[in-house]
């Protein structure tokens, strides 16, 4: 029994060591995925074996209540201590745990999906734009900026940050020792909203794919949320800006860091400083590698 005890309490240390870098490294919650139950793997009577060792690893370890995720599912998803608030909720139809990979009914290379999105037609922006605006940038690159939709500039030249928010843009990259053609740019919406209004609900939704297919093509080391629209809608969350940034949030099996948007920043000088630490936290991410 004290041999069992030992082992337990051995397995506990090193579940600690693991919660804490991972709380550390900004993660909010953990999923536990198939998983045999512990009483066959040591036996009967332990099957509360896994719960005994992330209570003395965690005692402030929160289950988060149940996801309505069709088809069978054993992934148990965990949020980390005081995180619980924070956890970004997700779609129904997206299985937390499942990583992103291409939409089997949509082009499988960037040309032919910036062919479609010219085309595209589903929703009242099609009738308002001057040309849709896809990407500018490497296909091949490890990080992938979104913003939230083309402005003025934008609209006229169909590439993505051109204006004075775009200006801004090259120099912040600049700053880390990146050039703009070595990283991917687009935006939630690949149509300007008039008078760059905020994008409404069913307008992102309607385009959403789009973005997904996009990272799912080019699977970037880090994506980094350009404000709060960009950021609201990968993440399926309504949670402000000043809450989520500084925290590198996952999304599906990809590593995302929300900071403000070049034009806020011109707006508001002031927030210049937090910008220029995210900064450097995506330069460190960068430099460290590996996926979330």
């Amino acid at each position: 029994m004290d041999e069992g005890r030992g082992e337990l309490a051995g397995i506990a240390r090193e579940a600690r060591v693991l919660l804490e870098r991972e709380r550390a490294r900004g993660r909010t919650r953990l999923v536990l995925g198939d998983l045999k139950p512990a009483s066959e793997v040591v036996g009967p009577g332990t099957s509360n074996l896994r719960e005994l060792v992330l209570a003395q690893a965690a005692p402030g370890l929160r289950r988060l209540p149940s996801v309505d995720v069709p088809g069978p599912t054993t992934a148990e998803v965990l949020a980390l201590p005081g995180f619980e608030s924070v956890v970004p909720a997700r779609a129904a139809s997206v299985p937390l745990a499942q990583p992103l990979a291409p939409r089997t009914d949509l082009p499988q290379d960037l040309t032919s999906l910036a062919t479609l999105v010219s085309t595209c037609r589903k929703c009242g922006l099609c009738e308002t734009r001057t040309q849709t605006v896809f990407a500018d940038g490497a296909p091949t690159a490890r990080l992938l900026l979104v913003g939230e939709a083309p402005g003025r500039d934008e609209d006229a030249q169909g590439v993505p940050f051109v204006g004075r928010a775009g200006q801004l843009l090259n120099k912040m990259l600049a700053a880390i020792d990146l050039k703009r053609e070595e990283v991917y740019i687009c935006n939630v919406l690949k149509c300007r909203p008039p008078e760059n209004r905020t994008p409404q609900p069913e307008e992102v939704e309607r385009c959403l794919p789009y973005l997904e297919q996009q990272i799912a093509l080019i699977r970037p080391s880090l994506i980094c949320a350009l404000g709060l629209s960009a950021a609201q809608a990968l993440l399926r969350t309504k949670a402000s800006m000043t809450s989520m940034r500084g925290r590198v949030f996952e999304f599906r099996g990809i590593r995302l860091l929300p900071t403000y948007h070049p034009a806020a920043l011109l707006r508001n000088p002031g927030l210049k400083r937090e910008a220029w630490a995210d900064l450097q936290q995506v330069r460190e991410l960068l430099r460290a590698g590996g996926d979330a």
